[in-house]
């Protein structure tokens, strides 16, 4: 099935996770850096990268949604499409209070907030996953001819000699 809201023919959606994905993913980067070499400003981009994440993820959502809704009931991709929305519901969840933690701060800092955040990043990768098993392997959001309900990746044998 082919995603319901397109910009120039490509899916919004798909345009724009990339967004939130890689500003959350690079504000666990820069918390680590903060914490491992002690450097003041790595909290405070940390702090803004992670704001502009979560805002651009509440962007992308409405139009994952759109999409998850045509796709019909019952199939795999359904299925898979409802774990990577509500778990990304969670990683938005974790992100935002560890925005909000760092926010009553004045040095946007925090071990809860940064744990919250780990916590989320790891969740992310799964659902990141998720996210590309329906549109790589399910075809969702690419073709009218899409095999929603195609085997996980994971369940097929690797060719000899690859693992």
């Amino acid at each position: 099935m082919e995603a319901r809201v397109k910009l120039l023919g490509h899916p919004v959606h798909q345009m724009l996770v990339v967004f939130p994905l890689g500003l959350l993913g690079a504000s666990v980067v820069f918390d680590l850096l903060y914490w491992l070499i002690d450097l003041p400003v790595m909290s405070e981009v940390a702090y803004w990268t992670m704001a502009g994440g979560v805002l651009s993820g509440l962007v992308a959502a409405p139009f994952g949604f759109i999409d998850w809704l045509a796709i019909p009931k019952g199939s795999r991709a359904r299925h898979i499409g409802r774990l990577h929305g509500l778990g990304n519901v969670v990683v938005t969840l974790l992100f935002g209070g560890s925005w909000l933690l760092r926010w009553q701060t004045d040095d946007h800092v925090s071990l809860t907030a940064t744990a919250l955040s780990l916590g989320g990043v790891a969740i992310a990768l799964v659902t990141a996953w998720l996210g590309g098993e329906l549109v790589s392997r399910l075809g969702v959001g690419v073709s009218e001819q899409a095999c929603i309900d195609a085997p996980s990746s994971l369940d097929e044998p690797h060719p000899t000699g690859m693992q």
